[in-house]
């Protein structure tokens, strides 16, 4: 009898099914190009197992971001983002990269911040977390299973960065690794002044000898956006165009928002410009009046009466941009029909900050008129105004620097990711294409 007692829980043990193993996240590759997708992975899950997996960075300044998604293994305990769809959280549905593009400020940290370098020679280190249960976005998550860091790169191994005191000019010139000679192309940003280089920087690991160009609050330069004197521009592109690490004959240029209609300008009035693209661009003259020689095109003012302010305070300034259709604008309108080069002109249908879809049909219609057809429109359905690399965190509203409130910027999330990853390749084409 007390051999058979004895043997009642070996008995027990060997029914026991064999011990689970630690659940397990893979994100390939751990360190790599900012702008380029990773694939991430989990194991060691029960089948159809909920989990929460969380992205958390912090920028320069210590601010966190975070994100989260809900998913389900599958029938063998595993996950993969590439092909499993997200249930919940901060997006929903087969989203390879969606933890990165929906980082979003903390809950204790001040909303309307964008996530973006300061410092293009660091990477951008992001954790990702695979928590138990389903947690909603900006509760306290269930206990960690698993957990991994990637590291993501704004400067890739041999790129060479340079800052420039060339006569007036300022900023920062990217040079590819090798011998060359590169396609040069010019980088600016909008009305929030200052050097914003990450892009520059990712344009010069694709290949291009990339200038980033500030145009105020920079340096020496003028604190704030005035007037604007196109012979800075045009030393800058001819600066670019004779770096013997530049193949030319002719340099492309790349704007957002006010810096697109300086792109404009450019290829228009400078024939060192042989392409243009221009993101969430105007077709005239903005902000500023720009002078070359003896000729001036007035900017068109904002309006402050036509601003609308929500119920919690977000400034919407959609109508306030003076009417370029208006007859007594046209001054302000940039005579595009005169560039003898191309233009790729990118566009969120859903942009907020002025009517960017809208300034593409003028820019259009008159090439047109002209009978000019070097033109590529891309035109996104939900896309906001700032387009910007792929993975980009999406900010719908942002703090705009200037005014220091909360402006609309538009757009859909996903909808925008998408626009970014669609038009950072297409620009990349694009820009190849016309200056070899």
């Amino acid at each position: 009898m007390w051999r058979a007692l004895a043997a009642a829980p070996v008995r027990a043990l060997l029914r026991t099914p064999p011990a689970r193993r630690a659940a397990s996240l893979a994100v390939s590759p751990h360190t790599g190009p900012a702008d380029e997708r990773v694939e991430t992975r989990v194991a060691g899950l029960s089948p159809g197992q909920p989990v929460t997996l969380r992205a958390v960075a912090a920028d320069e300044r210590g601010r966190l971001f975070q994100s989260c998604a809900h998913y389900r293994a599958d029938s063998r305990g595993e996950l993969h983002l590439g092909t499993d769809a997200s249930h919940g959280g901060d997006y929903t549905g087969v989203e390879p990269m969606g933890l990165f593009w929906s980082l979003a400020p903390a809950g204790m940290e001040k909303p309307y911040q964008r996530l973006v370098p300061l410092s293009t020679t660091a990477p951008m280190k992001v954790e990702v977390l695979v928590h138990q249960g389903h947690s909603l976005p900006g509760s306290i998550p269930g206990p960690v299973i698993a957990k991994a860091e990637v590291r993501r790169l704004f400067t890739a191994p041999g790129v060479r960065r340079i800052r420039l005191k060339e006569g007036v000019i300022r900023g920062s010139l990217f040079l590819p690794p090798g011998d060359g000679p590169f396609p040069g192309v010019i980088d600016m940003y909008g009305d929030e002044g200052g050097l914003i280089e990450f892009r520059s920087s990712l344009l010069a690991t694709h290949g291009f000898a990339t200038l980033s160009l500030p145009y105020f609050d920079f340096e020496d330069l003028p604190m704030i956006l005035k007037d604007l004197k196109l012979e800075y521009f045009e030393e800058a592109a001819r600066f670019l165009q004779r770096h013997p690490k530049v193949k030319g004959p002719g340099v492309g240029v790349i704007g957002t928002g006010k810096g697109a209609d300086l792109a404009l300008s450019m290829i228009t009035f400078l024939p060192e410009v042989v392409a243009a693209v221009s993101i969430s661009g105007c077709s005239s003259n903005t902000v500023a009046d720009l002078h070359y020689g003896e000729t001036t095109l007035p900017g068109l003012r904002f309006d402050m009466e036509k601003v609308t302010v929500s119920e919690s305070g977000v400034y919407d300034v959609f109508e306030a941009l003076d009417d370029p259709t208006n007859p007594a604008n046209s001054s302000s309108v940039i005579p595009i029909e005169k560039a003898e080069g191309h233009f790729l002109l990118v566009v969120g249908e859903d942009d907020r900050m002025w009517k960017s879809s809208l300034y593409a049909e003028l820019a259009i219609r008159r090439l047109r008129q002209h009978g000019k057809d070097n033109f590529e429109l891309l035109s996104y359905p939900g896309a906001g105004h700032r387009i910007d690399p792929p993975s980009t965190p999406f900010c719908q509203v942002a703090m705009d620097r200037v005014l220091g409130v909360p402006v609309l910027g538009g757009g859909e999330s996903k909808a925008h990711a998408h626009a970014q990853e669609h038009s950072w390749r297409r620009i990349q084409e694009f820009l190849h294409l016309h200056l070899g």
